[in-house]
């Protein structure tokens, strides 16, 4: 008896947490809301890849968003896509069930973030957990940090030229080259890989900066 006391003490005093860590962050339903009103867009996309061992120029498309559909993309040329970095509606963090934690607050360049995590609770999510950065006052997610179940850790960091703007201009994709595999042999002949360097032991760190056109929103 005297365990049960206990133990239903201890259910008392922490339920209110744990309720907490059930529910999903107001905020954050708030933007998921705003991102699904979008429909489709078409938009002109430049790639440019920083990774020391890779030196290629700057790549062009053209890509295709229609809701519920794979992405599109057209190029003349061979473009490295960041397949994480070019979901902007974010649909991988939201098409399965999860919960969400409040971890507080975090200052950015001067500016303070709402931080939260969000937790996959269907075993069909392609990752573990994610650290999401809510610019409340826009409604917006301003960066995350995604821990995949198959190729590690990546880091997206949007920019927004206007405080109205639901899609970002710019986008810096960030990942560890160990975790991610990439098409060496397909980069184009402009395209000059070190090898030697590519080959050495050690963390290596690869980012891809888009700068984005949009040439047609539609929204619901």
């Amino acid at each position: 008896m005297r365990f049960l006391r206990i133990y239903l003490l201890l259910l008392i005093c922490f339920y209110p947490f744990m309720l907490k860590a059930q529910e999903i962050d107001s905020d954050l339903l708030q933007i998921k809301e705003q991102l699904q009103q979008i429909q489709s867009y078409t938009a002109n996309v430049t790639f440019d890849v920083d990774i020391s061992f890779i030196n290629m120029p700057k790549k062009e498309a053209i890509i295709y968003f229609e809701k519920g559909e794979k992405l599109r993309f057209d190029s003349d040329d061979f473009v490295l896509i960041p397949k994480k970095g070019l979901d902007l509606s974010l649909n991988q963090l939201f098409e399965q069930s999860f919960i969400t934690v409040d971890r507080g607050t975090e200052t950015i360049e001067g500016k303070s973030y709402k931080v939260l995590n969000v937790i996959p609770t269907d075993s069909k999510a392609d990752f573990s957990i994610a650290k999401l950065f809510l610019d409340t006052g826009n409604k917006r997610i301003q960066s995350f940090e995604v821990s995949t179940k198959n190729e590690g850790v990546y880091r997206v960091a949007f920019q927004f030229e206007s405080v109205k703007k639901i899609l970002p201009d710019k986008v810096k994709v960030s990942f560890e080259l160990e975790k991610v595999s990439l098409p060496f042999n397909f980069m184009g002949k402009d395209t000059e890989i070190n090898r030697k360097e590519m080959r050495q032991d050690g963390t290596k760190e690869g980012a891809i900066y888009l700068t984005i056109d949009y040439k047609d929103i539609t929204l619901k």
